[in-house]
């Protein structure tokens, strides 16, 4: 590995790291990526890695990664926009995300468990996220009914469901805790 990783962004905001080698300094480092096609890697996989916008931009902003499309560099301006123009809510998931990395944590995608992120200490494999977190905006209205479904959803998973609020002084944490009366 010569320098930083490089990623190329493709469309629909899919970005690759196609050095093996690069892909697995991202991963083994600080878990991020997943290797293509690859559910569970062990550290020595053989396939690319794909970073979702949130990752690259993060590691993009802290100078860990070089992004190309088409042959040009690809500025943080222009992925935040690229990001904005295809994730709804861009801009308060990612402040989160950094928010999070910058506490220590691992931090991957929540989709399989309904929410935004799966959050860990250590990482995957090495411990289970003991959190999952849904990100709102500030004003945003959340029923009781959402709260529940978050709440039972993050109890059959054995984990915490933290309600994440980014505002101008910083992000807001919200912790539910459940227990059987």
């Amino acid at each position: 590995m010569l320098g930083k990783p490089e990623a190329e962004l493709l469309p629909g905001g899919h970005l690759i790291v196609w050095s093996v080698e690069d892909g697995r300094n991202l991963f083994n480092t600080a878990f991020y990526g997943k290797p293509l096609g690859n559910p569970k890697p062990k550290e020595d996989f053989e396939e690319p890695l794909v970073l979702d916008l949130i990752e690259a931009t993060y590691l993009l902003e802290i100078k860990k990664l070089r992004i190309r499309s088409k042959g040009k560099t690809v500025t943080l301006p222009r992925l935040k926009a690229t990001a904005r123009s295809l994730f709804a809510g861009f801009d308060e998931r990612y402040a989160v995300y950094r928010d999070l990395r910058e506490r220590g944590l691992i931090v991957t995608p929540g989709l399989k468990y309904g929410c935004d992120f799966a959050v860990y200490e250590h990482g995957p494999g090495i411990d289970h996220a003991p959190y999952v977190v849904q990100v709102a905006s500030e004003g945003d209205d959340m029923g009781s009914t959402e709260i529940v479904k978050a709440g039972r959803l993050a109890s059959t998973v054995r984990k915490a469901f933290i309600l994440a609020v980014p505002a101008e002084t910083g992000v807001r944490y919200m912790e539910f805790r459940w227990w059987k009366a």
